[in-house]
């Protein structure tokens, strides 16, 4: 999925997204919850440390 598609989906800016996805911004939990929406996944995946 594009950057600007998930943007779209998630109402959120697609430079917005860019830059999160960078590492550039911190994101809050109102923005977590609308890419968890947009991807149609539960936001505590998003939130889960998978490092390990």
């Amino acid at each position: 999925m594009s950057q600007e598609a998930l943007a779209d989906l998630g109402g959120l800016h697609r430079t917005y997204v860019g830059s999160v996805e960078r590492s550039e911004r911190n994101v809050s939990l109102d923005n977590i919850e609308k890419l968890a929406q947009a991807l149609n996944v539960d936001i505590t995946d998003l939130l889960a440390d998978n490092s390990g």
